[in-house]
């Protein structure tokens, strides 16, 4: 299951509207420095190539969406590919998503938060790098409006199974709820990469989102 290597990016592409470094942030920054329009803000943690970003931006014209990728090269791939489409409503950012929603994400102001496929960190002596834990999630619970919603999808069950023990320590979040698998019409209609890998090597995917109340 190789991965395809990225597309070589464009050198006259212009990603200025599209594409920050969170070192290079100013304490006072905020998310409305990123979009031209105020409307209600989603946040994936973890975009790899792109496509949630990509396709849920088009989707959702009304609404704002931030991605944040630890990984350069794929944080400029996920840019560019918002770049070519101009789709002002989207914005990537590259560097420790966990320490930038705890310093500049405002108390419930984020409508939906997407995390799909994090790192499993396979040994257990690093599983305390998991995204999914308890710092996070009361992060997670401070940024959240009511009813806004986390997603969560990974293809490790025993990393499933762990973390939704892990948020029935969060009664506000209210689920799991199950999320069915949908049918692709097209080759590239699902919701990550990673889910598309997956699913054409039959290995199964666990989802579930949960509603903040």
């Amino acid at each position: 299951m190789g991965r395809r290597a990225l597309r070589k990016l464009n050198p006259n592409l212009d990603l200025s509207s599209y594409y920050a470094e969170i070192e290079d942030l100013t304490d006072e920054c905020t998310v409305a420095d990123f979009f031209t329009q105020q409307q209600p803000l989603e946040i994936e943690v973890g975009s790899g190539k792109g496509l949630f970003m990509q396709t849920a931006s088009v989707d959702h014209p009304e609404r704002n969406f931030l991605g944040i990728e630890i990984a350069r090269k794929y944080a400029k791939h996920c840019a560019s590919r918002l770049a070519r489409q101009e789709q002002a409503n989207a914005f990537m950012l590259q560097g420790d998503a966990l320490g930038f929603i705890s310093k500049h994400i405002g108390n419930n102001s984020v409508a939906a938060i997407h995390v799909y496929f994090p790192d499993p960190w396979w040994k257990a002596r690093h599983r305390k790098r998991r995204v999914m834990n308890k710092s996070f999630i009361k992060d997670i619970t401070r940024c959240l409006i009511p009813n806004g919603i986390l997603h969560f999808w990974t293809d490790v069950k025993e990393y499933f199974d762990v973390t939704l023990e892990l948020l029935e320590g969060f009664p506000e979040l209210r689920g799991p709820n199950a999320v069915k698998e949908k049918t692709a019409e097209h080759d590239l209609d699902y919701r990550t990469h990673f889910e598309r890998r997956m699913r054409k090597n039959d290995i199964p995917v666990y989802r579930s989102h949960f509603i903040f109340s």
